[in-house]
């Protein structure tokens, strides 16, 4: 019976005698695409995030390169280096933390050593690079969220 009425529905529809969607048909379509996108959302949230680390990072490296054509410039010492300076070597060096931006923290700079932090936009994570003495470290927050691995190993370099 059930079957029969059925065939009748498809058939009518078919025919064109029927026309639209069911009250049920529209909500069971709207719970499909709901259960969809929560599934899709949070990965899509964590891919920009990670996106953003790696922006991070990269600028991170960046830095690092323009403060070793500081110290060849400076007879191979950091002492002076300032974010000013460095995005004068290379522009794409980011500036000062401002809210909600990447940004770039000088720690310190020595004759022999420095250490930096880039901050991610949006993220809030840090990235470091610590050069003592030739001895180079990647300290970075959060450890297990974005592009900072767990384990405390740091972030590479």
């Amino acid at each position: 019976m059930l079957l029969q009425k059925l065939r009748e529905r498809v058939a009518a529809r078919l025919a064109g005698e029927e026309s639209g969607f069911t009250l049920i048909e529209l909500l069971v379509v709207m719970l499909i695409i709901g259960i969809l996108a929560a599934i899709a959302l949070p990965s899509f949230f964590n891919q920009r995030d990670k996106a953003n680390d790696a922006k991070a990072k990269e600028a991170a490296h960046t830095t690092q390169v323009a403060m070793e054509t500081y110290a060849t410039d400076h007879n191979g010492s950091y002492t002076g280096a300032t974010v000013a300076l460095l995005k004068g070597i290379e522009p794409t060096v980011p500036s000062a933390p401002a809210a909600g931006q990447m940004g770039l923290t000088i720690n310190s700079a020595g004759a022999n050593s420095y250490d930096f932090t880039v901050t991610a936009q949006s993220t809030g994570h840090t990235f470091s690079v610590v050069n003592t003495a030739g001895t180079m470290t990647y300290p970075c927050t959060v450890a297990g969220q974005g592009g900072c691995p767990s384990g405390g190993g740091g972030w590479g370099g």
